[in-house]
């Protein structure tokens, strides 16, 4: 008996077909779902930092708002505050600015694939901290004056002036 399946790829066959070569293999995030989209053209702040996994709850997004580390279009935000699509949202986040514009307005919680869809980040790079730093073997007493000399020029100050 025949199941209506073929193994050759042909009309009947499951499973992803052959791939376009001028297509990506990798899969393309789905839509945001039907729910988590805002009904109308705006949405509070906090919720909309929350929804795109900006922090990890929403009452965390409300006290970054209340601790003023929320900017939309410039002016400080309050929690309640209304983001639309096309604002810029500048969230501070361990002494550095996120700058996030909205391009879809969530109220649900997303998947983050699906999150990144609904901004463009156009955060700046973060520094990343240059060259290292001296360690001192742990027991290794006090450091002699001919290291600390040394300590002190890695550190990039003048030991002269210490007294």
């Amino acid at each position: 008996m025949h199941s209506g399946r073929t193994t050759e790829g042909g009309p009947d066959a499951t499973g992803p077909g052959p791939v376009d070569p001028g297509e990506s293999a990798s899969p393309v995030p789905a839509p945001p779902p039907p729910g988590a989209l805002a009904p109308g053209s705006e949405v509070r702040v906090d919720v909309w930092l929350w929804a795109t996994r900006q922090t990890r709850s929403r009452s965390q997004a409300t006290s970054a708002a209340r601790a003023g580390h929320v900017r939309v279009n410039g002016d400080t935000a309050k929690a309640s505050q209304k983001v639309r699509v096309g604002d810029e949202v500048r969230l501070r986040v361990e002494g550095f600015d996120r700058v996030l514009e909205v391009r879809a307005l969530l109220v649900k919680r997303v998947g983050a694939a699906v999150a990144r869809q609904c901004y463009l980040d156009h955060s700046p790079e973060v520094p990343r901290p240059v060259g290292g730093f001296a360690v001192r073997d742990r027991g290794a007493g006090r450091p002699s004056k001919r290291e600390r000399r040394e300590l002190d020029r890695l550190r990039g100050r003048d030991s002269r002036e210490h007294g």
